[in-house]
């Protein structure tokens, strides 16, 4: 039986690679979570989701870092 948090948490991690895919392309996506520290959050994309932030927030920050227009976010 799986808890439903962590589906939860999977389903979330798994839209939130594809809009990462979608709007910067997958090497570049991987690339800034891996190197670009979020100012917001004082480490990168991979280490906040890792620290428990939710992928959404990351996502949200990386637009604004990265001047994607606020429709897509």
């Amino acid at each position: 039986m799986h808890d439903s948090a962590s589906i939860l948490g999977k389903v979330r991690l798994t839209e939130f690679q594809e809009l990462m895919h979608t709007e910067f392309g997958v090497a570049r996506a991987d690339a800034m979570l891996a190197d670009h520290v979020i100012p917001a959050f004082g480490m990168t994309g991979a280490a906040a989701i890792e620290a428990g932030i939710d992928p959404r927030e990351v996502w949200r920050a990386l637009c604004a870092d990265f001047d994607v227009p606020r429709n897509r976010w």
